[in-house]
């Protein structure tokens, strides 16, 4: 018989010490993202959020739950944490603007092999800029410490948000008919979706830290380049006459996510030579080989929202863009 050995959950991969130490590192990082309505810091079971809905006639919640995939395999080998916090919060708040909803709260979940710290307060520290650029309160979250499922340095990531909406003021595509045109606002990169091609494609030919002239920065910054949030400029467009959708490109790209808001029996027409594909799918593609069809199916080309507008008010629609300092472009249209 071995002798026998004397365990701790400490030493078998769990340190609920350094967990407690991380929630009271975090907490007043975490409070800056509240408002009247969160009722309590993190730290209780639940977290308590009492909106006020004063303002609604009849409100409807809308949530959505996501991740950010192999992104994240990026900031493990660049070691930058901070950016993937913030690329979960705009893409959930993304998915639920583009309903018409205002996002109320978010919460997280981080899970890791072993806890390191440093990595989860510079990941909690995106979120929580993310939340207040987008006015959403960030109210709680899991730490989930789980030796043996990842590698040491490399953790997953979730975030579920909710946001409310009038019920009449819900874009459900039920607004979309014949002839309406495809407005694309742009992506500031890959945003959250298609890494696992790029990733193939790139780390072949480079490593995370090579300066790529076509690019004019290196592979790692121009991966990691925040998904934005169309927070504000689909809050701006959502009253105004025409706006019949929006469409946030995601996996799937173009037409995978635009056909979600349009009514059955409709189909759309895309012009992919309307816009300037940005370097990194060039690259991609050239270096990849990867055809037309793959590349539009995979990624986002460039464009990270689609607006759909009724031909009668497209001009007034771009100008309003334009005095938002928004660029736009024409690349298709509802048929």
């Amino acid at each position: 018989m071995k002798d026998l050995k004397k365990y701790s959950y400490k030493s078998s991969g769990v340190d609920i010490q350094a967990g407690e130490q991380l929630i009271n590192s975090i907490k007043d990082l975490v409070k800056s993202t509240h408002n009247p309505s969160v009722l309590q810091n993190i730290g209780g079971f639940g977290a308590l959020y009492l909106p006020d809905l004063s303002g609604y006639r009849e409100p409807v919640l809308v949530s959505s739950v996501d991740g950010v995939g192999t992104k994240l395999k990026v900031a493990f080998r660049a070691e930058v944490y901070d950016t993937v916090g913030q690329d979960l919060v705009n893409h959930c708040v993304n998915d639920i603007a583009v309903c018409g909803a205002e996002p109320l709260y978010f919460l997280d979940y981080f899970s890791t092999g072993r806890l390191d710290n440093k990595i989860a307060l510079e990941v909690i520290k995106g979120f929580t800029k993310a939340c207040r650029e987008n006015k959403c309160a960030l109210i709680g979250g899991e730490t989930a410490e789980m030796p043996d499922i990842y590698s040491d340095g490399e953790f997953d990531l979730a975030g579920t948000i909710v946001g409310v909406v009038d019920r009449d003021r819900i874009f459900d595509g039920s607004r979309v008919h014949r002839g309406d045109v495809l407005l694309g606002l742009p992506s500031t990169g890959l945003h959250t979706n298609g890494y696992s091609l790029a990733r193939k494609v790139l780390f072949d030919h480079y490593d995370v830290d090579s300066h790529v002239d076509e690019l004019g920065c290196t592979v790692g910054e121009a991966l990691l380049a925040v998904h934005r949030s169309y927070l504000t400029t689909i809050q701006y467009l959502s009253g105004v006459d025409g706006v019949h959708a929006f469409s946030h490109i995601t996996g799937g790209g173009i037409l995978g996510n635009t056909k979600r808001v349009i009514p059955h029996g409709y189909k759309l027409k895309v012009d992919w030579k309307a816009w300037d594909h940005p370097a990194i799918f060039n690259l991609i593609q050239k270096l990849g080989e990867v055809d037309d069809e793959d590349m539009q199916s995979t990624f986002n080309l460039g464009i990270g929202l689609v607006v759909i507008v009724d031909t009668a008010n497209i001009h007034k629609v771009r100008s309003l863009l334009k005095e938002q300092g928004e660029e736009s472009v024409i690349i298709g249209t509802v048929e």
